[in-house]
């Protein structure tokens, strides 16, 4: 396990806690958080310390008001591999007193980690991870999903490409689930936006790194935009080979079905201007999201958040303002106590601003549609976004009755 500054890292109430009788401090049973994350794969930049520094800073402000509950943090390397993750998942529940797994950016691997967590009666929140059935078919009393998914992702992206005339799409995918559910999200926008689908290249994954092959057939099939139904590294390198082969300079467009700021980063303004896509959260978009930007990039030099980075933050601290809320012994005790009651209290920070979680764990807040500038309309590093438009809270995710989660009464 390896915390962003050393093997584990243990934050809390160290000196407040020193005062107290040392009975009652003995007794204290620490929250423990478990950042189950990427560190060195095609999600690392995405997630990985970042996800760990984002949680840090929601337990260092959570301490601030609340000095009397310890909490403590540890992290580890799923390695994109979902027996490891679940493993790892088991020992931390089991044996390790971890109360809540965040992050998780492997569909495949959420999926099995919510039915552990519901076993246990543990908690789980996935923000790395974005199918989403892991609030449709997959949901559960015990886990919650934070920051965006398959389906708020694509929407916006593919509503404003379709007005704009790209009608019609060939889709790159990641051949897992994540990709799978991405791809038939946004290809249901496609359809009833009145576009069409004209065909789709599967690219396994892990391990695919020359996206060539898959390039040739999009530019053969005609369609004037290419969606990308992948992440991470993936996303980067199938942009930059599309911009090498020529497809983006030919007029073809590039929609980024689920894209963040890293990965702007990674292919550069020269190659990935132009390009559409949907956050909940850029780092430069108000007072609020600014000030979090420069706490974090004190824990990660030369790095700035994105909405996975920004997601941990937003998602343990609600989590521990309901731990405080039930008690610290009786979230120990059950996840599900302390689940029900994020459900039943709104969310508001500087980050997501106002929202909520609803009855299938689907946290909801509004959606940003961006713009990728051009190198001369960039001002500063990591000055990456126009802003379009607002989708509002009540667009943004898919409505909770088209979900077929089991906890949903029709």
């Amino acid at each position: 396990m390896t915390g962003i500054f050393g093997r584990r890292s243990i934050l809390g109430t160290g000196l407040a806690a020193a005062a107290l009788p040392r009975r009652s401090f003995a007794q204290q049973k620490p929250i423990r958080i478990g950042v189950l994350t990427d560190m060195a794969g095609a999600y690392a930049a995405n997630t990985g310390p970042g996800s760990v520094a984002g949680a840090q800073l929601a337990i260092d402000d959570f301490a601030k008001s609340h000095p009397g509950i310890k909490v403590e943090l540890v992290s580890a390397d799923l390695q994109l591999k979902p027996d490891v993750a679940l493993g790892i998942a088991a020992r931390w529940y089991d044996n390790e007193g971890v109360d809540l797994i965040t992050d998780v950016p492997l569909s495949s691997a959420a999926f099995a980690i919510g039915d552990l967590a519901k076993n246990k009666d543990k908690a789980a929140i996935f923000t790395g991870g974005a199918s989403a059935e892991i609030t449709g078919s997959k949901c559960g009393p015990n886990h919650l999903h934070w920051c965006y998914d398959t389906w708020s992702m694509p929407h916006g992206v593919v509503d404003a490409t379709v007005k704009e005339g790209g009608d019609t799409w060939f889709f790159i995918t990641a051949d897992y689930a994540f990709g799978h559910s991405l791809q038939k999200d946004a290809a249901s926008f496609v359809t009833a936006a009145g576009g069409k689908v004209l065909g789709q290249a599967l690219a396994p994954f892990p391990g695919t790194t020359d996206f060539s092959s898959f390039i040739v057939q999009a530019k053969s099939s005609g369609a004037k935009v290419l969606g990308m139904a992948n992440g991470g590294a993936d996303t980067v390198n199938c942009i930059k080979q599309a911009s090498e082969f020529g497809l983006i300079q030919g007029g073809m467009k590039v929609a980024g079905m689920l894209m963040l700021l890293q990965d702007i980063h990674g292919i550069g303004l020269q190659a990935a201007q132009g390009v559409v896509l949907t956050e909940p959260f850029y780092w430069n978009l108000n007072d609020g999201t600014r000030a979090f930007a420069t706490r974090y990039e004190k824990l990660r030099p030369g790095n700035m958040p994105n909405s996975v980075h920004a997601g941990q933050y937003s998602a343990v601290l609600h989590y521990l303002k309901a731990v405080a809320a039930v008690g610290a012994d009786k979230a120990k005790a059950s996840g599900l106590a302390v689940i029900d009651k994020m459900k039943a209290m709104p969310t508001e920070d500087p980050l997501f601003g106002k929202g909520m979680v609803r009855a299938d764990g689907r946290k909801i807040h509004d959606m940003h549609l961006f713009q990728v500038k051009s190198p001369a309309e960039s001002k500063k590093p990591w000055d990456y976004y126009t802003h379009k438009r607002v989708v509002p809270i009540n667009e943004a995710f898919r409505p909770i009755n088209q979900g077929n989660c089991p906890l949903i009464k029709a």
